[in-house]
């Protein structure tokens, strides 16, 4: 047999298209060719394969050898496909039985010794692979990652030997069969701690229940990162499908994968100093960054105004769409990042600006230009912003025996979600405009004074259909069908951006 192809997966953003390894041996003077866009860690295979096939006491073959990673257009990166050349090479050669290998799909690096060394975005192509009804055979440190996907039959390809002797029936490698992890999201920061802040607390149970992005406006030390931290155990458990989606984008990260905690919804929460990059990824082989590790789960910027304004420029994309593009030269890769965005500011420079207990030394134009550092499509993206004042130190020291827990407040979310899902198939802050003509449509009441706040406030469009859906969330806590007067006051009054910065005409 002088031809064999063995199947492989590349990882091209947050996909997994199958590669073919080919291989031909053929006559001529020794050579040994690796094409298919294959970059130049690929092409450095060529002497860990080499190397891995003498050290295991498999023969070289003479001649030539040419190895075409197929789809040819496909750009391949990383030593993944070290593992199905080898394979390739000893069917070819006729020292692995032919058809031994169908059906099956391999992944990973080798050493000089043969050992299968560990790989990202197994995750990737697991699902993939499933999918395609193909067994996998990954590396010893990949199995828990790929055991998440349920259904996937995997054996473990500790090294070149074991995978030759389970092909030629010398020794079958037991396969098992992923199964996603029942384990509950845990809690670790509860609502109940929160003393005070009732409005702060009002705004975070109805950011929660709708899926609204909020803004903590306030002096230093009055519990804006506090309350924040809050909200992941508010919202609904992950589904296994998104618990899946968030574990691949850390897999393409390379990062660990908790399993023990697998449902718990992301928190991520980059420091100020931190590039348009980092937030939404890059690099020549383009990785995921902050808004993509927050998928389906909070992303907190804290001390918003103190971020590059091209690094929260980039955020409004995904704001609106929920993922995020990232194009380079050679490489186009999207990533997900659908995220619920949460962030905190001082309400000036030195924060103590409206602070009874501090004093403020800013002028005027120091509060105008810290706060024209974001700008006017930023803020009309946000739904909810709010003022936290400090609370009286007789409040703090004694416990409230009527704060609710998260437990308590999250229920009436979970239910107020179910809600949502029933009638629309998405939270509130994911309607589109045709949608929020629909349902949030307000009696003439409310529409009326919706109608004079926008006129005195001068509302954008987008801010307009905002104020509805923030409205619709409240009538969905109030278990109420129709929006009212008291719904879309709420909802204004927590707008306090739109207030404070527009002149009134």
């Amino acid at each position: 047999m002088a031809m064999a192809t063995v199947l492989s997966r590349a990882q091209h953003g947050m996909e997994a298209p199958l590669v073919r390894v080919e291989v031909d041996l053929g006559p001529g003077l020794p050579r040994f060719a690796i094409v298919g866009l294959a970059e130049a860690v690929v092409k450095e295979s060529r002497d860990r394969v080499r190397a891995a096939i003498a050290n295991c006491g498999f023969g070289w073959p003479e001649g030539r050898v040419t190895v075409n990673l197929s789809p040819a257009d496909l750009p391949k990166d990383g030593g993944r496909y070290d593992l199905p050349i080898a394979l390739g090479i000893l069917l070819a050669s006729e020292q692995l039985p032919a058809d031994s290998l169908r059906d099956c799909e391999f992944y990973g690096e080798l050493s000089l010794n043969g050992e299968v060394q560990s790989m990202q975005g197994v995750l990737l192509a697991a699902v993939a692979a499933t999918r395609a009804k193909h067994s996998i055979f990954v590396p010893r440190a990949n199995v828990a990652e790929a055991a998440l996907v349920t259904g996937c039959r995997i054996a473990i390809a500790s090294s070149l030997p074991d995978v030759v002797a389970h092909g030629s029936g010398k020794a079958p490698l037991y396969f098992i069969t992923g199964a996603a992890p029942d384990s509950a999201a845990g809690i670790d920061a509860d609502l109940c701690e929160v003393r005070g802040q009732e409005i702060a607390k009002r705004a975070l149970e109805i950011a929660a229940a709708g899926a609204h992005s909020l803004l903590f406006i306030g002096p230093p030390g009055t519990g804006k990162s506090m309350l924040a931290q809050r909200l992941p155990g508010l919202l609904p458990q992950m589904s296994e499908e998104e618990a899946l989606e968030v574990a691949a984008v850390r897999s393409v990260a390379r990062l660990p994968i908790d399993t023990s905690r697998w449902r718990t919804r992301p928190f991520r929460t980059p420091h100020h100093s931190a590039s348009s990059v980092a937030l939404v990824g890059g690099g020549s082989r383009p990785r995921p960054g902050e808004i993509s590790l927050a998928h389906h789960g909070v992303l907190f910027l804290d001390e918003l105004p103190e971020y590059e304004r091209a690094a929260l420029e980039v955020l409004r994309e995904p704001l609106e769409t929920g993922v995020i593009t990232i194009s380079r030269a050679a490489h186009q890769a999207e990533f997900p990042a659908s995220f619920q965005f949460v962030a905190a500011m001082n309400p000036c420079p030195c924060g103590y600006l409206g602070d009874e207990r501090g004093i403020c030394h800013c002028t005027s134009e120091q509060v105008r230009k810290y706060r024209n550092r974001l700008s006017g499509p930023l803020i009309d993206r946000l739904d909810l912003h709010v003022e936290v004042l400090r609370v009286p130190h007789e409040t703090l020291r004694a416990p409230d025996p009527h704060a609710e827990t998260t437990a308590t407040v999250a229920a009436r979310i979970g239910r107020v979600r179910e809600v949502q899902l029933a009638r629309q198939g998405c939270a509130n802050a994911r309607l589109l405009t045709r949608e929020i003509e629909r349902l949030c449509n307000p009696t003439t009441r409310a529409r009326n004074l919706l109608d004079q706040a926008a006129n005195k406030f001068c509302f954008s469009a987008r801010a307009y259909h905002r104020v509805l859906k923030v409205a619709r969330t409240i009538a969905d806590l109030a278990d109420v069908e129709r929006i009212d007067t008291a719904h879309v006051s709420e909802a204004m009054l927590l707008r306090k951006l739109d207030r404070a910065d527009k002149p009134a005409k």
